[in-house]
């Protein structure tokens, strides 16, 4: 009779090694860990009545805008966040001709943020964030934007949201990567 090396690991007699499967286990969590990140970085385009409505959702299942324009024109969204400094809005009309170009991430534009607003009106206003951050502790979400102030200076514009999803203020501060050392 020979004797069978079986299970993760391989140890005589067929019993697994308990060090090798763990190892796998990490790996395969840090495996998917990877791979959900990476789809928060993905978007997925949903138009529906001859791209009179349009969704446009994130890897990770988040809505990022939703356009509905009974006269037909088309609203698309171009980010430069998280790494850029800018968020375009390009408005294609019915019959197929871009109708405006607007860059959203201007200090009017932040000017409008007010408390009260909820997370919707404040998506539209300016576009994808850079990152978002949530203080469980405090019961608070706050949206990051990366923009240049003055065609130069870099900063982020910062929104805080509570509990119930609406504004309850903003701020401008020095964006960390370029503070010396890198911020990190």
């Amino acid at each position: 009779m020979s004797k069978r090396r079986g299970g993760m690991g391989g140890r005589p007699g067929g019993a697994p090694n308990q060090s090798a499967m763990l190892r796998q286990i990490q790996k395969m969590q840090e495996d998917m860990e990877a791979a959900q990140a990476a789809l928060e970085t993905e978007t997925i385009d949903v138009s529906v009545g001859g791209g009179a409505v349009t969704i446009v959702m994130t890897g990770s299942q988040k809505v990022q805008s939703i356009t509905v324009n009974p006269d037909g024109s088309r609203v698309f969204d171009y980010p430069r966040q998280p790494e850029g400094w800018t968020n375009y809005v390009i408005t294609i009309g019915a019959d197929g001709n871009m109708s405006s170009l607007r860059q959203l991430l201007t200090e009017d534009n932040f000017a409008r943020v007010r408390p009260g607003m909820d997370k919707l009106e404040v998506r539209r206003l300016l576009g994808p964030t850079a990152q978002t951050k949530r203080y469980d502790l405090k019961n608070e979400e706050v949206w990051d934007w990366r923009f240049k102030q003055h065609g130069q200076d870099s900063r982020f514009f910062s929104v805080t949201f509570g509990a119930d999803g609406h504004v309850l203020g903003s701020a401008i501060g020095d964006d960390p990567r370029e503070i010396v050392g890198g911020g990190k």
